[in-house]
């Protein structure tokens, strides 16, 4: 199978370009695939594709821009061109631009894709339905939330078009198939990115680290954990290091500078900016605690898969998709009321003052990423593509509940 990956991928900085890189890294590891395609957003940077294990040709066709009008049209030439046998789009509703017109053309692609008679899945990772447009960034005027919406669901009824259109949350599919009466929704879960040799769970000498990990200034606010570190200070001698790692979100630019200088005198204080792929490891391997400061959420976690792939202790705002994922998926954290400084100091100092309950909680958190590797999930994704494919030549009937479930139960 020739397999186009429309998607973002590193250097970008747009998002789901990690998710991009390992679905990447994975799918060129099946044996059922013969050539990847990757279809992707121009950087002035060269791609990452020094993987360590030798895989399948890669052909790159760097072909679409953020906030660009002609997406659609690259994109779709660019399968022309390449002629896949089938194309996978890594979605979400911000994918290919923050202003509606080019974020709209974009998600249109899915639709041209199927039309012109390729085996098409997408993978949308939030639906507008479960997003607080306010708080995610979008806008706080109600009449203007209530224009998204309706676009949105016109948009959901594009990205409908595919032949599957996979989730990572459970109650997606439940929403969607009431919403729009749609018959080829699948559960894919997320998978963890890397499943690495189960790690000692000590911690490097000195300060210990509380991290967070994104791009911020939406919905995602590294406000309240700075102070909630501080009100452990006050409370006990622990020696804690505060690191904000990633890159402000594309709607709030300026946000972590404003940050930085408005918090500028509380020490032990870092700011890591982006955080190259070879980097990521002991970003992670290096901290006591992962928090998880978020006023709402717009989809399953990629953060969370990685801080269990490493076997780090969380801590979780106890709202929406977060706490659907952690019930579905098993994993496990302290949590926390959502905006509440003095609730997420207590979240933390549980985790860094009791350090067999901090041990408790990582391998937790290990065993339910080593139960969904991402081999895992891509393999699910090439038995949909097989059953696409056979439904287009046979009278073979395309259940993709009934497929669904089978997987999960094989899983």
């Amino acid at each position: 199978m020739k397999l186009a990956i429309v998607t973002a991928y590193p250097p970008s900085k747009v998002t789901l370009t990690e998710y991009g890189y390992h679905l990447v890294k994975h799918f060129r590891l099946q044996k059922e695939i013969s050539e990847i395609v990757l279809i992707t957003d121009k950087t002035a940077g060269t791609k990452d594709l020094n993987f360590e294990e030798e895989g399948c040709k890669i052909t790159v066709k760097e072909c679409w821009e953020f906030n660009s009008y002609a997406n659609l049209f690259r994109i779709n030439r660019a399968l022309s061109k390449t002629k896949p046998d089938a194309v996978l789009f890594n979605l979400q509703f911000l994918k290919f631009g923050d202003k509606k017109i080019p974020a709209a053309l974009g998600l249109m692609s899915p639709m041209v894709s199927r039309i012109k008679g390729i085996p098409t899945i997408s993978l949308l990772h939030n639906i507008l339905e479960q997003v607080d447009l306010e708080n995610a960034g979008f806008t706080k005027n109600k009449f203007l939330q209530m224009v998204y919406n309706f676009i949105g669901s016109t948009l959901t009824r594009f990205v409908l078009s595919s032949d599957v259109v996979a989730v990572t949350i459970s109650k997606y599919v439940r929403i969607l198939e009431k919403k729009y009466r749609a018959r080829n929704i699948a559960l894919i879960p997320h998978g963890a990115f890397e499943t690495p040799p189960e790690p000692s769970y000590k911690l490097p000498k000195g300060a210990k680290q509380v991290m967070a990990f994104g791009k911020f200034g939406t919905y995602k606010k590294v406000e309240v954990l700075i102070e909630a570190v501080e009100l452990i200070r006050q409370r006990t001698d622990e020696n804690i290091e505060i690191v904000i790692a990633g890159t402000d979100s594309p709607n709030t630019p300026g946000y972590l500078a404003t940050i930085a200088d408005k918090y500028k005198d509380v020490p032990q204080l870092r700011f890591t900016g982006y955080v190259a792929e070879e980097d990521v490891p002991s970003l992670f391997t290096d901290s006591a605690v992962v928090v998880f400061p978020y006023t709402s959420t717009t989809g399953s976690s990629g953060v969370l898969h990685q801080a269990g792939s490493y076997g780090r202790a969380v801590a979780l705002p106890d709202l929406g998709d977060l706490s659907i994922l952690v019930k579905e998926e098993g994993y496990t954290g302290e949590f926390f009321e959502p905006e509440n400084a003095a609730s997420l100091a207590d979240a933390i100092q549980n985790i860094v003052s009791h350090d067999i309950y901090r041990v408790h909680l990582g391998m937790a958190n290990y065993k339910a990423a080593c139960s969904l590797p991402m081999s895992d999930i891509t393999q699910r994704y090439i038995e949909f593509f097989k059953a696409i494919r056979l439904s287009r030549f046979t009278d073979f009937y395309l259940d993709i509940p009934k497929i669904s479930r089978e997987l999960e139960t094989t899983k």
